[in-house]
């Protein structure tokens, strides 16, 4: 797809606010791409690789997203889930799909058309990428943020995505945003059934999907059918500066000080963001960097970390 044609995603880029939880349409439902036997061909070539990850459907919502794989492991493998996701009782992740070259024209074939809208409110997109989910009926997605502003498009089944304002303290507390961008800790991003009565609900079908912001708390729950989704992510030069805040802030806590709340005081973001953007040239405090590598490397796609 060239740029000059209509683009995949459909969205009111008038009201586009990358902040803001936003709805969306899409025309990727019959994409060649993303039809099973080419999943399970892309599945095999993600063998022996970190580009791929599964778990059973007795998964929750309140389970720990990192320990999921291990704590539930599939009955089957990976591919042969993919082959019968409606009978795997299982959750596939093919994760950066842009290390694929098929699938990498197939990222760039959806974010090229609407880069232009985005950097008009949202400067600086890099470090693309691209995730593909399969879920058997009846599973869950843990309750879990994401480093990147996530664009979800829901390609066969249906499933109900809840998801929460990228500032909700309540919901996910600032210092749980320093623990994860420092190193993608996520054991203080921890669920309770009373969030869903905060939530933004999208009942997703094929041809919508929904724009989430960078570390926007969100959990999928699949319905009594299978479900494949396709996710398209990017940063710009706002998350850089909102994750190296973040990161400084952890540190400062590992030295037992008490940083301002994010957001409330300006003088000490800028200070916090250019202290950040040194040590992270040197690669983070003891020569180990910050979890996420966009945070070390502004290239155009996302490293397979």
């Amino acid at each position: 797809m060239s740029e000059s044609k209509k683009p995949v995603i459909e969205m009111d880029w008038d009201a586009f606010d990358p902040w803001r939880i936003q709805p969306l349409k899409h025309s990727l439902t019959e994409h060649p791409l993303l039809q099973t036997e080419q999943l399970v061909e892309l599945g095999k070539r993600c063998r022996g690789t970190k580009r791929w990850y599964a778990f059973n459907s007795d998964v929750t919502a309140g389970t720990d997203f990192d320990d999921a794989a291990s704590l539930f492991p599939t009955a089957k493998s990976a591919v042969d889930s993919l082959r019968d996701i409606s009978a795997a009782k299982a959750w596939v992740l093919l994760r950066h799909i842009q290390a694929d070259p098929l699938y990498r024209e197939l990222v760039d074939a959806v974010i090229n058309p609407i880069q232009p809208q985005i950097e008009r409110k949202d400067p600086g997109l890099y470090y693309r990428a691209g995730w593909i989910f399969s879920a058997s009926p009846n599973t869950a997605t843990p309750f879990h943020i994401d480093r990147s502003h996530v664009l979800l498009l829901q390609v066969r089944g249906t499933k109900t995505v809840y998801v929460w304002d990228a500032d909700d303290t309540a919901v996910c507390s600032d210092r749980a945003r320093d623990c994860f961008h420092m190193r993608h800790d996520l054991s203080r991003t921890l669920w309770s059934e009373e969030f869903r009565q905060r939530a933004h609900v999208f009942r997703l079908g094929p041809g919508t999907g929904v724009y989430m912001p960078l570390t926007s708390p969100h959990m999928v729950e699949t319905s009594d059918e299978s479900s494949t989704t396709i996710s398209f992510t990017y940063n710009t030069d706002a998350t850089r500066r909102n994750a190296k805040v973040h990161v400084m802030r952890e540190m400062l806590y590992r030295l037992g000080m008490t940083p301002p709340d994010y957001g409330r005081n300006h003088v000490f973001d800028r200070a916090a963001y250019a202290a950040a953007s040194a040590i992270v040239v040197c690669r983070g405090p003891g020569g180990h960097p910050p979890a996420c590598p966009s945070l070390l490397h502004k290239s155009e796609y996302a490293v397979a970390d």
